[in-house]
């Protein structure tokens, strides 16, 4: 009542007069009660929003005569927090990981291997989550980077340099010895395919690599492989390792594509390639990635090509993606337990990595 009476008030005071109009505008007082109006309009809208938002959170058998009244007079209030509500159950769902039950996993792999069996052209697209295993955390899983940054908390740094292949990069590697799979599309920067043994040519690391720093200044590109964390001192539009190169003496600089930065370096990130082996891929394999960077390169999936001649999708994600409803077959699993099954279904042993060359 008290807010009621003090917008009346206050709209009283905002009230012009021809006069004032006609003389060029409003008086600096009547600016003032004007903005005291706006002001106690826009409180008195939050503090409905605040009664309609709570009587909603009840139950409907226990809401008031006047609470049903209030809601009967708030209808596009009730509409916009109901519209809220399932937007956020929808987001709560989407970051939930399902898993399929065994056999029904089972089942899938088998349709899987049947797929990889008779690919023409096979590309397979691979984010954070095959690299879990190895104690490299994901991004938006529930322990993941972004997901815990969310939350407040801190993320652990562990060194990377110790991290090993996991299954799935092994697999992956022996699948294109055997020329079933013939392009890996990473945005991983671990570096983990490229110790698995998968040959540069047959790889995109579209965000690069973390243990590779380039001279710019020399033609070709002068490449440095390194069995240490290249990027200590390098961030965002910051990429100079303070290194220099053997060669022409010229600053070095890492490989890394930080979100805001686009990636114009041709070795690792083989942008080249990739969008070659996507236009030719009749089948698209996604392990561990949430699709939800690698869904905003429209060359990796063909979109110029009618839906009828773009690539077969399967993805392995224990979480939803955007690409969910394309997808010929989604596995709900963990990549390492899905290519176990996939290798064992396909007869290929997985080769295990060792440091010693």
């Amino acid at each position: 009542m008290r807010r009621r009476a003090a917008c009346r008030e206050a709209e009283a005071e905002a009230r012009v007069s021809p006069g004032a109009m006609a003389a060029g505008g409003l008086s600096r007082s009547e600016r003032k009660a004007a903005e005291r109006v706006r002001r106690l309009r826009e409180e008195q809208q939050r503090e409905r929003l605040r009664q309609v938002s709570r009587i909603l959170r009840k139950a409907v058998a226990e809401r008031s005569a006047e609470e049903g009244r209030l809601l009967a007079e708030s209808e596009d209030l009730v509409t916009e927090l109901q519209g809220r509500s399932r937007r956020r159950e929808g987001l709560k769902r989407r970051q939930e990981e399902v898993c399929d039950d065994p056999e029904e996993l089972r089942r899938k792999v088998r349709e899987l291997a049947g797929a990889v069996r008779n690919a023409k052209y096979l590309v397979v697209y691979t984010g954070a989550g095959i690299s879990t295993a190895a104690s490299i955390p994901d991004y938006r899983g529930p322990n993941g980077v972004w997901t815990l940054l969310q939350k407040g908390r801190s993320v652990s740094a562990g060194d990377l340099s110790e991290a090993e292949p996991t299954l799935t990069h092994m697999s992956i590697a022996r699948l294109h010895e055997q020329k079933l799979v013939q392009h890996v599309v990473s945005q991983n920067c671990d570096g983990l395919h490229l110790r698995s043994g998968l040959p540069r040519s047959a790889m995109s690391e579209l965000h690069g690599n973390m243990y590779i720093e380039v001279c710019t200044a020399c033609t070709p590109n002068r490449e440095y492989v390194r069995v240490f964390d290249v990027t200590e001192r390098t961030a965002l539009h910051r990429h100079q390792t303070g290194r220099t190169c053997h060669k022409c003496g010229a600053q070095l600089r890492d490989t890394i594509v930080h979100f805001g930065e686009r990636g114009t370096l041709g070795q690792p990130l083989n942008w080249e390639a990739a969008t070659q082996a996507a236009s030719k891929a009749d089948t698209i394999l996604c392990l561990g990635s949430s699709l939800k960077v690698l869904k905003k390169y429209p060359h990796l999936w063909c979109m110029t090509k009618p839906p009828s001649r773009r690539p077969k999708l399967y993805i392995v994600n224990l979480q939803w993606t955007p690409k969910d409803d394309w997808a010929a077959l989604k596995l709900h699993g963990k990549c390492d337990d899905v290519m176990r099954l996939l290798m064992d279904e396909l007869g290929l042993d997985i080769p295990h990595y060792s440091r010693v060359l």
